[in-house]
Protein backbone atom coordinates (compact mmCIF):
# COMPACT_ATOMS: atom_id res chain seq x y z
CA UNK A 1 0.00 0.00 0.00
CA UNK A 2 1.30 3.39 -1.21
CA UNK A 3 1.21 6.55 1.41
CA UNK A 4 -0.92 8.10 -1.08
CA UNK A 5 -3.45 5.45 -0.67
CA UNK A 6 -3.30 5.41 2.70
CA UNK A 7 -4.79 8.72 3.08
CA UNK A 8 -8.29 9.11 3.30
CA UNK A 9 -9.09 12.21 1.50
CA UNK A 10 -12.56 12.63 2.35
CA UNK A 11 -12.37 12.60 5.79
CA UNK A 12 -9.35 14.96 5.04
CA UNK A 13 -11.80 17.51 2.75
CA UNK A 14 -14.23 16.90 5.61
CA UNK A 15 -11.89 18.26 8.36
CA UNK A 16 -10.79 21.51 6.10
CA UNK A 17 -14.46 21.98 5.82
CA UNK A 18 -14.86 21.89 10.03
CA UNK A 19 -12.11 24.00 10.52
CA UNK A 20 -12.94 26.85 8.00
CA UNK A 21 -16.46 26.49 9.91
CA UNK A 22 -15.23 26.59 13.08
CA UNK A 23 -13.79 30.12 12.01
CA UNK A 24 -16.82 31.08 10.89
CA UNK A 25 -18.57 30.52 14.44
CA UNK A 26 -15.65 31.97 15.90
CA UNK A 27 -16.39 35.11 13.89
CA UNK A 28 -19.56 35.39 15.26
CA UNK A 29 -18.48 34.50 18.83
CA UNK A 30 -15.91 37.49 18.41
CA UNK A 31 -18.34 40.03 17.43
CA UNK A 32 -20.52 38.91 20.34
CA UNK A 33 -18.08 39.61 22.70
CA UNK A 34 -17.22 43.03 21.01
CA UNK A 35 -21.28 43.76 21.66
CA UNK A 36 -20.91 42.32 25.24
CA UNK A 37 -18.23 45.18 26.00
CA UNK A 38 -19.75 47.50 23.72
CA UNK A 39 -23.04 47.62 25.61
CA UNK A 40 -21.29 46.99 29.01
CA UNK A 41 -19.39 50.33 28.52
CA UNK A 42 -22.35 52.30 28.36
CA UNK A 43 -23.58 51.40 32.00
CA UNK A 44 -22.13 52.15 35.08
CA UNK A 45 -18.98 51.22 35.17
CA UNK A 46 -15.89 52.57 36.98
CA UNK A 47 -16.78 50.74 40.14
CA UNK A 48 -13.92 50.78 41.77
CA UNK A 49 -12.75 54.44 40.76
CA UNK A 50 -15.68 55.45 42.06
CA UNK A 51 -15.69 52.78 45.44
CA UNK A 52 -11.94 54.95 45.33
CA UNK A 53 -13.18 58.63 44.91
CA UNK A 54 -15.93 58.29 47.42
CA UNK A 55 -13.77 56.67 50.09
CA UNK A 56 -11.53 59.68 49.71
CA UNK A 57 -14.15 62.41 49.45
CA UNK A 58 -15.79 61.09 52.71
CA UNK A 59 -12.88 61.01 54.70
CA UNK A 60 -11.97 64.30 53.41
CA UNK A 61 -15.84 65.20 54.70
CA UNK A 62 -14.86 63.76 57.80
CA UNK A 63 -11.40 65.38 58.22
CA UNK A 64 -12.87 68.71 59.48
CA UNK A 65 -10.71 69.58 62.83
CA UNK A 66 -11.99 68.18 65.90
CA UNK A 67 -11.68 70.03 69.10
CA UNK A 68 -10.52 68.26 71.93
CA UNK A 69 -10.15 69.76 75.43
CA UNK A 70 -6.97 68.08 77.50
CA UNK A 71 -6.64 68.39 81.58
CA UNK A 72 -4.46 71.08 80.90
CA UNK A 73 -7.56 73.32 79.40
CA UNK A 74 -5.51 73.29 76.48
CA UNK A 75 -7.48 72.96 73.05
CA UNK A 76 -5.89 70.85 70.39
CA UNK A 77 -6.67 70.38 66.92
CA UNK A 78 -6.53 66.61 65.28
CA UNK A 79 -7.60 65.42 62.10
CA UNK A 80 -8.95 61.69 61.99
CA UNK A 81 -6.45 58.82 59.72
CA UNK A 82 -7.85 58.83 56.43
CA UNK A 83 -8.03 55.41 55.03
CA UNK A 84 -8.86 54.92 51.12
CA UNK A 85 -9.84 51.39 49.84
CA UNK A 86 -6.97 49.75 47.08
CA UNK A 87 -7.94 48.80 44.17
CA UNK A 88 -6.97 45.57 44.10
CA UNK A 89 -9.06 44.76 47.17
CA UNK A 90 -12.03 44.81 44.96
CA UNK A 91 -14.19 42.03 44.43
CA UNK A 92 -13.59 39.99 40.91
CA UNK A 93 -16.14 41.06 38.33
CA UNK A 94 -18.88 38.74 38.38
CA UNK A 95 -19.10 36.73 35.63
CA UNK A 96 -17.83 38.87 32.61
CA UNK A 97 -17.56 42.64 31.40
CA UNK A 98 -21.40 42.65 30.35
CA UNK A 99 -22.53 41.41 33.71
CA UNK A 100 -19.75 43.54 35.33
CA UNK A 101 -20.91 47.17 33.51
CA UNK A 102 -24.46 46.32 35.17
CA UNK A 103 -26.36 45.77 32.09
CA UNK A 104 -28.69 42.72 31.00
CA UNK A 105 -28.35 43.50 27.32
CA UNK A 106 -24.54 43.13 27.83
CA UNK A 107 -24.20 40.03 29.87
CA UNK A 108 -26.52 38.63 27.50
CA UNK A 109 -24.02 39.01 24.67
CA UNK A 110 -21.70 37.67 26.59
CA UNK A 111 -23.37 34.19 27.46
CA UNK A 112 -24.45 34.18 23.67
CA UNK A 113 -20.46 34.81 22.71
CA UNK A 114 -19.87 31.72 25.32
CA UNK A 115 -22.16 29.57 23.28
CA UNK A 116 -20.95 30.63 20.27
CA UNK A 117 -17.49 29.35 21.44
CA UNK A 118 -18.14 26.12 22.63
CA UNK A 119 -20.25 25.07 19.37
CA UNK A 120 -16.75 26.19 17.70
CA UNK A 121 -14.39 24.39 19.94
CA UNK A 122 -17.01 21.23 19.20
CA UNK A 123 -16.66 21.93 15.39
CA UNK A 124 -13.16 22.50 15.35
CA UNK A 125 -12.42 19.45 17.58
CA UNK A 126 -14.28 17.41 15.04
CA UNK A 127 -12.21 18.74 12.55
CA UNK A 128 -8.90 17.90 14.10
CA UNK A 129 -10.91 14.25 14.66
CA UNK A 130 -11.17 13.90 11.23
CA UNK A 131 -7.98 14.89 10.42
CA UNK A 132 -6.54 12.24 12.48
CA UNK A 133 -8.77 9.28 11.16
CA UNK A 134 -7.97 10.73 7.30
CA UNK A 135 -4.25 9.29 8.01
CA UNK A 136 -4.90 7.05 10.95
CA UNK A 137 -2.43 8.68 13.10
CA UNK A 138 -2.20 11.92 16.01
CA UNK A 139 -3.33 15.01 14.12
CA UNK A 140 0.23 17.07 15.16
CA UNK A 141 2.50 15.37 12.74
CA UNK A 142 3.24 19.20 11.04
CA UNK A 143 2.74 23.15 12.10
CA UNK A 144 -0.80 22.95 10.48
CA UNK A 145 -1.87 20.03 12.29
CA UNK A 146 0.10 21.92 15.51
CA UNK A 147 -1.85 24.99 15.24
CA UNK A 148 -4.93 23.89 14.80
CA UNK A 149 -5.18 21.06 18.08
CA UNK A 150 -3.10 23.90 19.77
CA UNK A 151 -6.21 26.16 19.39
CA UNK A 152 -8.51 23.81 19.99
CA UNK A 153 -6.96 22.73 23.28
CA UNK A 154 -6.59 26.30 24.28
CA UNK A 155 -10.21 26.73 23.80
CA UNK A 156 -11.27 23.41 25.51
CA UNK A 157 -8.95 24.66 28.97
CA UNK A 158 -10.57 28.23 28.48
CA UNK A 159 -14.32 26.19 28.76
CA UNK A 160 -13.04 24.03 31.21
CA UNK A 161 -12.43 26.81 33.72
CA UNK A 162 -15.71 28.44 32.63
CA UNK A 163 -17.45 24.79 33.47
CA UNK A 164 -15.24 24.97 36.79
CA UNK A 165 -17.14 28.27 37.74
CA UNK A 166 -13.81 30.67 37.18
CA UNK A 167 -14.79 33.52 36.39
CA UNK A 168 -12.28 34.19 33.59
CA UNK A 169 -15.13 34.76 31.04
CA UNK A 170 -12.95 38.01 30.71
CA UNK A 171 -10.79 36.85 28.48
CA UNK A 172 -13.15 35.18 26.09
CA UNK A 173 -12.69 38.69 23.71
CA UNK A 174 -8.45 38.06 23.36
CA UNK A 175 -9.03 34.58 23.79
CA UNK A 176 -11.22 34.31 20.42
CA UNK A 177 -9.14 37.20 18.81
CA UNK A 178 -6.26 35.23 19.15
CA UNK A 179 -7.70 31.48 18.08
CA UNK A 180 -8.85 33.13 14.54
CA UNK A 181 -5.37 34.63 14.02
CA UNK A 182 -3.69 30.92 14.73
CA UNK A 183 -6.58 29.20 13.11
CA UNK A 184 -5.93 31.98 9.51
CA UNK A 185 -2.15 31.78 10.02
CA UNK A 186 -2.73 27.61 9.87
CA UNK A 187 -5.16 27.65 6.82
CA UNK A 188 -3.24 30.44 4.92
CA UNK A 189 0.70 29.94 5.19
CA UNK A 190 1.03 26.20 7.00
CA UNK A 191 -1.45 24.76 5.59
CA UNK A 192 -0.45 20.95 4.70
CA UNK A 193 -1.76 17.91 2.56
CA UNK A 194 -3.01 14.70 4.68
CA UNK A 195 0.29 12.47 4.48
CA UNK A 196 1.75 10.11 6.90
CA UNK A 197 4.32 10.60 8.39
CA UNK A 198 7.91 9.10 8.01
CA UNK A 199 8.98 6.09 9.75
CA UNK A 200 10.68 7.85 12.99
CA UNK A 201 7.71 9.25 13.70
CA UNK A 202 5.59 6.01 14.23
CA UNK A 203 6.07 6.19 17.86
CA UNK A 204 3.89 6.09 20.70
CA UNK A 205 5.68 8.96 22.09
CA UNK A 206 4.14 10.75 19.12
CA UNK A 207 1.19 10.63 21.49
CA UNK A 208 3.17 11.48 24.59
CA UNK A 209 5.30 14.05 23.90
CA UNK A 210 3.34 16.18 21.50
CA UNK A 211 -0.22 16.31 23.42
CA UNK A 212 2.07 17.42 26.47
CA UNK A 213 3.58 20.13 24.48
CA UNK A 214 0.50 21.29 23.08
CA UNK A 215 -1.35 20.91 26.32
CA UNK A 216 1.28 22.54 28.28
CA UNK A 217 1.49 25.48 25.18
CA UNK A 218 -2.20 25.96 25.94
CA UNK A 219 -2.29 26.53 29.59
CA UNK A 220 1.00 28.39 29.15
CA UNK A 221 -0.95 30.90 26.79
CA UNK A 222 -3.54 31.37 28.92
CA UNK A 223 -1.32 32.39 32.00
CA UNK A 224 -0.09 34.73 29.31
CA UNK A 225 -2.84 36.20 28.52
CA UNK A 226 -3.77 36.82 32.84
CA UNK A 227 -0.24 38.53 32.70
CA UNK A 228 -0.44 40.77 30.04
CA UNK A 229 -4.13 41.87 31.40
CA UNK A 230 -2.25 42.57 34.95
CA UNK A 231 0.30 44.46 33.63
CA UNK A 232 -2.47 47.03 32.22
CA UNK A 233 -4.91 46.82 35.06
CA UNK A 234 -2.01 47.18 37.88
CA UNK A 235 -0.99 50.90 36.04
CA UNK A 236 -4.44 51.75 35.82
CA UNK A 237 -4.91 50.65 39.68
CA UNK A 238 -1.64 52.79 40.44
CA UNK A 239 -2.99 55.34 38.52
CA UNK A 240 -6.56 55.52 40.74
CA UNK A 241 -4.40 55.19 43.48
CA UNK A 242 -2.27 58.52 42.60
CA UNK A 243 -5.11 60.57 42.19
CA UNK A 244 -4.51 60.57 38.46
CA UNK A 245 -7.98 60.22 35.87
CA UNK A 246 -7.82 57.41 33.47
CA UNK A 247 -9.73 58.05 30.18
CA UNK A 248 -12.63 57.15 29.14
CA UNK A 249 -11.19 54.21 27.31
CA UNK A 250 -9.39 53.14 30.02
CA UNK A 251 -12.29 53.18 32.28
CA UNK A 252 -14.61 51.51 30.27
CA UNK A 253 -11.72 48.40 29.60
CA UNK A 254 -9.81 47.57 32.22
CA UNK A 255 -12.08 48.60 35.30
CA UNK A 256 -14.26 45.46 34.12
CA UNK A 257 -11.74 43.17 34.61
CA UNK A 258 -11.00 41.54 37.32
CA UNK A 259 -8.48 43.16 40.10
CA UNK A 260 -4.96 43.13 39.48
CA UNK A 261 -4.62 40.91 42.30
CA UNK A 262 -6.81 38.42 40.83
CA UNK A 263 -5.31 38.37 37.98
CA UNK A 264 -1.66 38.20 39.07
CA UNK A 265 -3.06 34.97 41.32
CA UNK A 266 -4.54 33.32 38.09
CA UNK A 267 -1.41 33.37 35.79
CA UNK A 268 1.03 32.41 38.69
CA UNK A 269 -1.09 29.55 39.60
CA UNK A 270 -1.62 27.93 36.06
CA UNK A 271 1.54 28.61 35.16
CA UNK A 272 3.08 26.57 38.27
CA UNK A 273 0.85 24.52 37.93
CA UNK A 274 2.03 23.09 34.32
CA UNK A 275 5.36 23.21 35.05
CA UNK A 276 5.83 20.11 36.18
CA UNK A 277 4.28 18.71 33.03
CA UNK A 278 6.40 20.93 30.87
CA UNK A 279 9.08 19.18 32.27
CA UNK A 280 7.83 16.08 31.87
CA UNK A 281 7.44 17.28 28.30
CA UNK A 282 10.98 17.70 27.92
CA UNK A 283 11.90 14.69 29.51
CA UNK A 284 9.72 12.52 27.64
CA UNK A 285 10.97 14.02 24.58
CA UNK A 286 14.73 12.85 25.21
CA UNK A 287 13.65 9.40 25.44
CA UNK A 288 12.06 9.31 22.52
CA UNK A 289 15.31 11.24 21.07
CA UNK A 290 17.11 7.90 22.70
CA UNK A 291 15.09 5.47 20.94
CA UNK A 292 14.91 7.86 17.87
CA UNK A 293 18.62 8.92 17.04
CA UNK A 294 20.51 6.67 19.43
CA UNK A 295 21.37 9.97 21.89
CA UNK A 296 18.91 11.54 24.33
CA UNK A 297 20.57 15.07 24.07
CA UNK A 298 22.40 16.62 21.10
CA UNK A 299 21.46 20.28 21.45
CA UNK A 300 18.78 20.10 18.44
CA UNK A 301 17.36 23.51 17.76
CA UNK A 302 14.26 22.19 19.09
CA UNK A 303 16.15 20.51 22.40
CA UNK A 304 17.41 23.92 22.76
CA UNK A 305 14.39 25.84 22.90
CA UNK A 306 12.79 23.91 25.03
CA UNK A 307 15.12 24.03 27.89
CA UNK A 308 15.20 27.94 27.43
CA UNK A 309 11.78 27.95 27.82
CA UNK A 310 11.90 25.55 31.06
CA UNK A 311 14.64 27.85 32.38
CA UNK A 312 12.33 30.78 31.69
CA UNK A 313 9.21 29.57 33.16
CA UNK A 314 11.36 28.50 36.39
CA UNK A 315 13.20 32.04 36.74
CA UNK A 316 9.48 32.93 37.03
CA UNK A 317 8.76 30.77 39.58
CA UNK A 318 11.39 31.30 41.39
CA UNK A 319 11.23 35.48 41.30
CA UNK A 320 7.37 34.96 43.21
CA UNK A 321 9.48 33.38 45.83
CA UNK A 322 11.66 36.02 46.14
CA UNK A 323 10.61 39.44 47.73
CA UNK A 324 12.42 41.46 45.65
CA UNK A 325 11.22 40.55 42.51
CA UNK A 326 6.90 39.84 42.85
CA UNK A 327 4.68 42.06 40.92
CA UNK A 328 5.31 43.73 37.54
CA UNK A 329 9.02 42.35 36.93
CA UNK A 330 7.75 38.43 37.95
CA UNK A 331 5.10 39.74 35.07
CA UNK A 332 7.67 40.14 32.66
CA UNK A 333 9.35 37.28 33.21
CA UNK A 334 6.37 35.45 32.70
CA UNK A 335 5.71 37.23 29.15
CA UNK A 336 9.28 36.56 28.59
CA UNK A 337 9.10 32.96 29.03
CA UNK A 338 6.04 32.39 26.69
CA UNK A 339 7.55 34.31 23.97
CA UNK A 340 10.40 31.47 24.29
CA UNK A 341 7.60 29.32 24.24
CA UNK A 342 6.16 30.84 21.01
CA UNK A 343 9.80 31.07 19.53
CA UNK A 344 10.34 27.16 19.59
CA UNK A 345 6.74 27.05 18.53
CA UNK A 346 7.27 28.75 15.21
CA UNK A 347 10.44 30.47 14.95
CA UNK A 348 12.52 26.87 15.48
CA UNK A 349 10.52 25.66 12.71
CA UNK A 350 10.24 27.95 10.24
CA UNK A 351 13.77 29.85 10.18
CA UNK A 352 16.04 27.25 11.74
CA UNK A 353 17.54 24.14 10.38
CA UNK A 354 16.39 21.25 13.24
CA UNK A 355 16.65 17.39 13.18
CA UNK A 356 12.69 18.42 14.30
CA UNK A 357 11.62 19.20 10.61
CA UNK A 358 10.92 15.48 9.65
CA UNK A 359 7.39 16.86 8.13
CA UNK A 360 8.03 20.31 7.01
CA UNK A 361 6.22 23.00 8.56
Amino acid sequence: MTLAAATNENLAGISNVLIYSAMAVYTLAFLAHIAEWVFGSRSKVGRTAAALTTDADAAKSAAGPVVQTRAGGTAVLERPKVVTRSAAGQRDVPDGPGAHGGTEKGDLYGRIAVSLTVLAFLIQAAGVLARALSVQRAPWGNMYEFSITFSTVAVGAYLGFLAAKKNIRWMGLVLVATVLADLGIATTWLYTESDQLVPALHSYWLWIHVSTAIFCGAVFYLGAVGTLLYLFRDSYEAKLARGGNPGGFARSVLERLPSAASLDKFAYRVNAAVFPLWTFTIIAGAIWAGDAWGRYWGWDAKEVWSFITWVAYAAYLHARATAGWKGRKAACLALIAFACWLFNYYGVNLFVNSLHGYAGV
